[in-house]
C-alpha cells in the first residue's frame, strides 16, 4: 500500500471521526438506503419462495398420461408402466391406476345416481408421492392394506357419500359392486387433479380378488423435475407405447407452472427497480453531506494547500472520506436489512430468504455510490486556491 493511499485513509478517517454528529447522520442516511435495498430484495424473495412453495404443492410438476381411446379396441398400458416411466431421468416419482368401472354405494338401498360421479380406481401405495397428495383423515393404502377390502376416498367422493371422517374402531362400510369395504382414509383436495378428488381408491390386490382387475393400468401419474416437465412430456408417449406413441395422450403442464414462472420474472423486475431507487437515495445523501463538508472546511483546505498539498491530495482526501462514510453506513444498513428481512419472514411464516447478491451488493454498492457521490465535492475542494480558501474562511 502506497504512502499516499495510507495518508488518504488516515486523513479520511480523521475527517469522519472529527465530526461524529455529521458522520453519524451521513452514515444513517446511507444505511437507510442500503437497508432498504436489502429489505426490498429479501422480503419479496421470501414472499416469492412462499408463493413458489404453495404453487409447487398444487402439483405444478405433475403430468398425466393415458391411452386416448382413438382406436378400436382402445390401447392399454403395460403392467410395468410405472417402472418404465421412473427410468426417465427427470422423473422423480410415478404411479399407475386402473379404472375398475365399479359402483360405490353407502348402502344397498341408496340411490345410485347420487354417487354416479365416483370413479373406482385400483391404486398402489406410491400414488400420493406421484401427485403430491396428502391424507386429510385416516391413512392411505399401504403394503399392509393393499390386499384387504379397504377403500380410500377423494375429497369430493367423501362429501357425496357423507363421509366426514374416519373412525378406526368403527370404520364406515361402503358397497363396492358386491363387496363391502371399510373406509380407512379421506384425501385432502387436489385442485390440479380433480379426477382423483371424486375417486374411491382400492388396493391392487383387493381389486384383483374382488373386482376383476386384470393388472393392466389405464392412467399413469408422474412427477418430474419442474424445469424438465416439458421435455418429459415430449418423450413420454414413445416411452409408454414405442410402436404407436400417437395413441397416448399426455396432459400439458399446469397453468400454475406458467403462473409461477411469470411471477418469478415480475419479482425480478421489481427487485431491480426498487434497488436502484434505494441506492440513488443513499448516494444523494452522501453527496449532499460531502458538499456541505467542503463548504465548512475551506480553511482546512486552504491551509493544506498552503503547506504543499496538491490538488490530487485534496481530491483523494475527500473522496476517501466519502467512501469511508458510505462503507460504514453500508455495513450497518446491510446488517439491519438482513435482520429485518429474516424477522419479517419468520413473523409471516415464510421461508427466510436473503439473496447473497443483495448482501454483497449492499456493502459493495455503498462503496461505489460513496465514490460516485464524493467525486464532485472532492473536485470542488481541490479547485479552491489557498488564498481564496483562507480569505473566505
Amino acid at each position: 500500500m502506497s504512502s499516499a493511499l495510507v495518508d488518504a485513509l488516515v486523513l479520511g478517517w480523521h475527517g469522519v471521526r472529527g465530526r461524529p454528529g455529521r458522520a453519524v447522520m451521513s452514515a444513517v442516511g446511507i444505511a437507510l438506503g442500503i437497508a432498504t435495498l436489502v429489505l426490498v430484495t429479501g422480503i419479496p424473495a421470501s414472499g416469492q419462495a412462499d408463493l413458489d412453495r404453495r404453487l409447487s404443492e398444487l402439483g405444478t410438476d405433475v403430468l398425466v398420461a393415458q391411452p386416448n381411446g382413438a382406436s378400436d379396441p382402445a390401447p392399454t398400458l403395460p403392467e410395468e408402466v410405472a417402472a418404465m416411466v421412473r427410468r426417465i431421468p427427470p422423473v422423480e416419482a410415478a404411479a399407475a391406476v386402473a379404472n375398475l368401472n365399479a359402483r360405490v354405494l353407502g348402502d344397498p338401498l341408496a340411490d345410485p345416481n347420487r354417487t354416479a360421479g365416483i370413479t373406482t380406481l385400483a391404486a398402489t401405495p406410491d400414488l400420493l408421492a406421484a401427485v403430491r397428495g396428502r391424507v386429510e383423515a385416516g391413512v392411505f393404502l399401504s403394503d399392509a392394506t393393499v390386499d384387504l377390502p379397504a377403500v380410500v376416498l377423494g375429497a369430493r367422493a367423501a362429501a357425496w357419500l357423507g363421509v366426514d371422517g374416519v373412525d378406526p374402531a368403527r370404520p364406515r362400510q361402503l358397497l363396492v359392486d358386491d363387496t363391502w369395504m371399510s373406509v380407512v382414509g379421506v384425501l385432502a383436495p387436489m385442485p390440479l387433479t380433480p379426477e382423483l378428488e371424486q375417486a374411491a381408491f382400492v388396493g391392487a390386490g383387493a381389486a384383483r380378488a374382488h373386482l376383476g382387475y386384470d393388472g393392466r393400468p389405464t392412467v399413469v401419474y408422474l412427477r418430474a423435475v419442474e424445469s424438465q416437465v416439458e421435455a418429459v412430456r415430449d418423450v413420454l408417449p414413445a416411452t409408454l407405447d414405442p410402436t404407436l406413441p400417437g395413441l397416448i395422450s399426455v396432459s400439458r403442464p399446469s397453468d400454475a407452472l406458467a403462473a409461477k414462472r411469470a411471477t418469478q420474472g415480475t419479482f425480478a423486475a421489481l427487485f431491480l427497480g426498487l434497488a436502484g431507487v434505494a441506492l440513488a437515495v443513499g448516494g444523494i445523501g452522501v453527496a449532499n453531506t460531502m458538499i456541505v463538508s467542503v463548504l465548512e472546511r475551506r480553511r482546512e483546505i486552504g491551509l493544506r494547500r498552503a503547506l504543499g498539498a496538491t490538488r490530487r491530495d485534496v481530491r483523494r482526501q475527500f473522496l476517501t472520506e466519502a467512501v469511508l462514510l458510505s462503507l460504514l453506513g453500508g455495513a450497518a444498513g446491510t446488517a439491519t436489512g438482513v435482520l429485518g428481512s429474516v424477522g419479517y419472514a419468520v413473523a409471516r411464516g415464510w421461508p427466510a430468504v436473503v439473496p447473497l447478491p443483495a448482501v454483497a451488493g449492499g456493502v459493495l454498492g455503498a462503496v461505489v455510490v460513496g465514490a460516485l457521490a464524493g467525486i464532485y465535492p472532492a473536485v470542488r475542494a481541490s479547485r479552491l486556491s489557498p488564498t481564496a480558501a483562507l480569505a473566505t474562511a
